[in-house]
Formats: structure tokens, C-alpha cells, sequence
């Protein structure tokens, strides 16, 4: 099956758009019904070029009685009912309609409950990522789901950002990147130390995750890492009687794609370990840690966030798996309730350390339906990724592959069909396409010949 990503307001007010999308070639679109904030192109509508999207918002009505403390955002540059609008008009012309639904990334309801969002080891809040350790988040989740299939009853279920956002986002004129953070800073500056999850982690994990970030080197009393040795560490497994499922990180650059270990295997420091020196004798505890800061080196950024945790590490990320699993186990079962043959299509990330809209799935999901991997980045890496999750996958899943057809892809139909044999060989079956409302004729032409071309 080949899946077209569409907004709503890509159709509503357009008649000619179900054509459009039908002579893709596809065999369903995946509309977004809950979606965040963003800047949209909109090259064929009849009435605008750009449409701008302030907030994060539900393109189905609101039924008040069906809400608890935290309740989506009506739009108000479509319909209350675009969704709908959009979905009867794209089944007139045969195509399954799934619905595209984004989860904890959503900067309205964060902003709103500063208490029930991603806080890092220093305390920053980051407003567009709801921490699903709250049970308030988690209940919000579901019940999105459940009006999604109640009101919406689409022919399908895709689950984004079913785990925690990270650091990586673009947002309004970001100005991160000149801090030079590294991939394993990033992972670290993913780790949420909010008021559910701080208290889980070993004691000294904030300590030496800021430590990491500033190149300080920990005290003899805080946080003393494990010495690196030769070749690689497996990712971080849940340890007995933890939840067993995993991370990616992405880029402000690129959302969605892995930056810190490509292929899910952190690689460890062949470096020396930080010391903080020697007390003199005579000093005390504190005078001790100040000599030792300033006799000592500065210490060298972590290759990865095991690197940088050290005998914590298996434990943290452990944590964090078990969020993501609590979370996706308990939609699923909605789902299963409410609609239980309604396909549920996972967007997902095999590496246990990953975060943002490919939540991580280190152990798979035989719930599930289809398991969706990122392909945004160089096709060999991730052909990579693609094949660890068909791994994870059992033999009834399927495996897609989340394919940009967007800059910096070229709107060349070969270039596009090699791409598309190199996932299908690495595990896919089907493709899911972004973005059928974003692209270009152009890109759109060179798309369907691209289909045509690998069938």
C-alpha cells in the first residue's frame, strides 16, 4: 500500500484536489486530524499560496463532555469540521482515508500547563513537548483517540509522537545550532527531569547530564563515569520488570531523523575518562572540588549519551522506554476497543534512545498493524533502520517507509525509484509519502513516476 500525507485544508475549498491525489497512485491518504503549529505552502489551492497555522489544533468538532483538563484547540483557518470535509470528499473518489494523528507535540496545550511538559536536567522547559509520565497526558491521548475513530471513523489509525518530544524542534526562528551540541548532547538534552520523571533516575543522573553539556567534570561525589572500554555497547535493555521499548533523536534541521547513533548502536569513547583530581590535604570537601576543577582538563563531549551516563545509562533509558510503552499499550487498547478493525500504523524508531515523532520501539509492538520508519536522511543509513524495525516486526506486520519528497530530495523520478528498491529491500512494503499537499507539480509529477517506476 502507498500512503499520500495530506492537511485537511489541502482539500477543503479545492475540488480538484481528490483527483489530484487519486492519479498519484496511491492507495490512501494519511489527513491529519490532530496536528501541530506550522508554515504551509499550498501551492494548488484556488484561494491562497501560505497558509499560516498558529497553534496545534483538532480538525473535528470539539464535543465538550468528551474532554477532561486538557482539551485541543479549534482552528480557525478551516472548518471546525475540515477532517470530515475533507475525508467524505477523498472516499468519493476510492481513496482510504487514515487518520493522521500527532500526540505529545502540541505548543498550545504545553504553554498552558507549563507543569505537565519536558523539563531538562537544567530546568528549561520545552512547551511543545508534552512528558507522557503525566497520567493527564496520557488521558488526553486517549481520549483524542477515542473521538478520532468515534467522530472521524477513518479507515485507519497512524499514531505520531507516541512517546516524549526532545530537544530537537523547529519552532520559531530556532537559534540553537552555533552551541555546537553535539548528537549526544542532544540525547541528553532530551532527557526529561520534570516532576514525574526526575525522582525515578538514579541520583546523580542530572549531575552528570549537566556536567556533559557544560564539558565540566563531575565531582568525586556526584558522578564518577564508567571508563570506556574498546568496541561497541548494545543499546540500553530494560532491566527486570521495567517495560521493555526505546529513541531517535532529531535535528532542528530535520524533524523526525536520527542524529545521535545512526544505527542505534552507541559506539563508546575511546578517550580517557574525566578525573577531578586530588584533594590536598588540609582542604575541605568544597575547596577540594574547586582545585580539582581547576587542575583538571576540561572534559571532552560524551559519543553518546551511554558514554556520558556511564553505569546509569541502562536504567535511564530503561525509564524512558517504559513511558513510551504505557503510552502506546494503553491507545492501542482504546483503539482495539472502540474500533478493533481499524488498522493502527506506528510512526517508530528502533533505537531505545531516540524522541520525537518517531517514538522509540526497541522490543516492537505485535499490536500493532504497520510499523513506520523514518526516511529522511541518507537512504543507506536509513535502509538500516528500516531493517532493524522489520526485524522487531512479527509476520503479519508490515513495514513502511516514511519517504520525503521534498527538498533536499530532487524532484527526479529515477533518483526518487532507487530510493523507494533500497527501502523495499531493506524490509518495506509500502511508502508513505510526504508531502502530497507541500510539493510541487514538479515534485508531485516526479512522484507518481516514481511509483509507476518501482509498482
Amino acid at each position: 500500500m502507498n500512503v499520500a500525507y495530506l492537511y485537511p485544508w489541502d482539500v477543503v475549498g479545492d475540488p480538484s484536489a481528490p483527483g489530484r491525489l487519486a492519479d498519484l497512485g496511491v492507495q490512501a491518504v494519511a489527513l491529519a486530524a490532530m496536528y501541530h503549529s506550522t508554515r504551509a505552502a499550498t501551492p494548488y489551492h484556488p484561494a491562497h499560496r501560505v497558509l499560516d497555522v498558529p497553534y496545534p489544533a483538532f480538525y473535528l468538532p470539539i464535543r465538550p463532555s468528551s474532554w477532561s483538563r486538557l482539551v485541543p484547540a479549534t482552528p480557525t483557518w478551516t472548518p471546525a469540521d475540515a477532517y470530515l470535509q475533507a475525508r467524505d470528499a477523498l472516499k468519493a473518489v476510492g481513496l482510504q482515508v487514515h487518520a493522521w494523528t500527532v500526540l505529545t507535540h502540541n505548543s498550545h496545550l504545553g504553554s498552558a500547563n507549563p507543569d505537565l511538559v519536558v523539563r531538562n536536567a537544567f530546568g528549561d522547559p520545552y512547551p511543545y513537548a508534552l512528558c507522557p509520565a503525566h497520567e493527564d497526558v496520557i488521558e488526553y491521548c486517549e481520549r483524542l483517540v477515542k473521538e478520532i475513530l468515534e467522530v472521524g471513523e477513518p479507515d485507519g489509525l497512524i499514531l505520531e509522537a507516541c512517546g516524549p518530544m526532545g530537544f530537537g524542534h523547529q519552532t520559531v526562528h530556532e537559534k540553537t545550532s552555533g552551541a555546537d551540541w553535539t548528537p549526544a548532547d542532544i540525547d541528553l538534552l532530551s532527557l526529561c527531569f520534570c516532576t514525574n520523571c526526575a525522582p525515578h533516575y538514579p541520583e546523580p543522573t542530572r549531575a552528570a547530564v549537566r556536567a556533559a553539556i557544560d564539558r565540566s567534570t563531575p565531582s568525586p561525589t556526584t558522578f564518577q563515569p564508567a571508563t570506556p572500554t574498546s568496541g561497541t555497547a548494545q543499546p540500553a535493555t530494560p532491566t527486570s520488570g521495567t517495560a521493555q521499548p526505546g529513541t531517535t533523536t532529531s535535528t532542528p534541521a530535520q524533524p523526525g531523523t536520527l542524529t545521535s547513533a545512526q544505527s542505534g548502536t552507541p559506539t563508546l569513547s575511546q578517550s580517557g575518562t574525566p578525573t577531578s583530581g586530588t584533594p590536598q590535604s588540609g582542604t575541605t570537601p568544597t575547596q577540594a572540588q574547586a582545585q580539582a576543577q581547576a587542575q583538571a582538563p576540561q572534559a571532552q563531549a560524551p559519543i553518546t549519551a551511554v558514554d556520558a551516563l556511564g553505569p546509569f545509562a541502562d536504567e535511564v533509558c530503561a525509564l524512558r522506554v517504559a513511558q513510551t510503552t504505557t503510552l502506546r499499550q494503553r491507545l492501542i487498547a482504546v483503539a482495539r476497543t472502540i474500533a478493533p478493525n481499524v488498522p493502527i500504523t506506528l510512526h517508530a524508531n528502533p533505537d531505545p534512545w531516540a524522541t520525537g515523532a518517531f517514538a522509540p520501539l526497541p522490543s516492537g509492538e505485535p499490536a500493532a498493524d504497520v510499523l513506520v520508519a523514518n526516511c529522511w536522511g541518507d537512504p543507506a543509513t536509513d535502509a538500516t533502520r528500516l531493517a532493524r524495525l522489520k526485524d522487531l516486526a512479527t509476520p503479519t506486520q508490515r513495514v513502511g517507509a516514511y519517504v520525503l519528497a521534498l527538498p533536499p530530495r530532487p524532484a527526479d523520478p529515477e533518483a526518487l525509484a532507487d530510493q523507494l528498491r533500497t527501502y523495499a529491500k531493506a524490509g518495506a512494503s509500502e511508502f508513505h509519502l510526504y508531502h502530497a499537499g507541500l510539493a510541487s507539480p514538479q515534485r508531485l509529477a516526479a512522484l507518481a513516476e516514481a511509483l509507476r517506476l518501482h509498482p
